[in-house]
């Protein structure tokens, strides 16, 4: 997906013609005024998922995109990717209230809207700002991915808006820290199980896994024993787990990748996969991760 606060090509002049659709047209067939309830999805201070057809495009996306981002997703009753990306697409414009506004296009309903999209493969998701595309992708992605682009999206349409946290995370959250490591493992699962590439899950799971390795470990003595014995991988490996929890990341790193300067084999491998463990806790973007990443892949080859 591209970074919608640039022009990506897909969108280059012409791409995206939505001339005729700014225009009624010839004869259009009379669109009755929608029930009370009839918009799906309504929440807060403002609807969250309506169904569009030709006939309320131009209210429904360009006129409301002048006001609010609007985003389309592009479905079919028979695409099986599609019955996976929607829900999820549904629930973040639930959780946003307003911020942005989900417009669900049948492309069987509506094959002038798809073909007008250049839309060839479904699912098909068009982020729509001041009344243009402004970005686009196919196919479904994970939930963190998705909130990503929406994030994205918004900050390119100029809206400050605080994306709820996900009440599972807070949860999980809550419960490795009161100490109930148990229940925190289930609920990372559980959330993994969902949503294989969330990281904030990955982390916490790590974190429980770091936890119980150290759990009543006295720092000093660890690193202590670890210092007489530099080659010993478990005294190594509890060591550099102690040092993570009294805040010497970087510390801990580097005394891992020492270790598999030193180690072949199962070994080697066995300290390779304990260093990224903890990467994970960190998360990719924290400086001391990616320097200890460099310095492992020249350890490594």
């Amino acid at each position: 997906m591209s970074d919608p606060t640039t022009a990506p090509s897909i969108f280059t002049r012409g791409a995206v013609d939505l001339s005729a659709l700014r225009q009624p047209s010839p004869r259009p067939a009379p669109t009755p005024a929608p029930p009370a309830g009839g918009e799906s999805g309504a929440r807060g201070n403002g609807v969250a998922v309506i169904d569009v057809t030709e006939a309320t495009f131009q209210t429904e996306v360009l006129e409301r995109s002048l006001q609010t981002p609007v985003v389309i997703d592009f479905w079919a009753e028979w695409c099986g990717p599609c019955k996976q990306l929607s829900p999820v697409l549904e629930k973040l414009a639930v959780e946003a209230d307003g911020a942005w506004v989900l417009a669900k296009v049948d492309v069987d309903s509506n094959p002038r809207l798809a073909q007008m999209f250049r839309t060839q493969s479904i699912p098909m998701v068009y982020a729509i700002v001041g009344g243009q595309p402004i970005d686009a992708f196919t196919g479904v992605v994970p939930e963190t991915q998705l909130r990503q682009w929406l994030d994205a999206v918004l900050k390119a349409a100029g809206v400050d808006v605080e994306v709820p946290a996900d009440p599972r995370l807070n949860a999980a959250d809550d419960a490795l820290l009161s100490g109930d490591l148990d229940a925190a493992e289930q609920a990372y699962r559980k959330i993994l199980a969902e949503s294989p590439a969330e990281q904030s899950a990955e982390a916490g799971l790590a974190q429980v896994e770091l936890f119980r390795r150290a759990m009543g470990v006295d720092r000093d003595q660890a690193v202590a024993a670890a210092d007489a014995a530099p080659d010993d991988v478990a005294a190594n490996l509890l060591a550099a787990d102690v040092d993570v929890l009294a805040g010497n990341a970087e510390q801990s790193y580097a005394r891992l990748v020492d270790l598999v300067r030193r180690t072949v084999g199962d070994d080697r491998d066995t300290v390779r996969k304990h260093l990224v463990s903890l990467f994970t806790i960190a998360g990719p973007d924290d400086p001391a991760v990616t320097a200890a990443r460099r310095a492992l892949a020249m350890a490594l080859y």
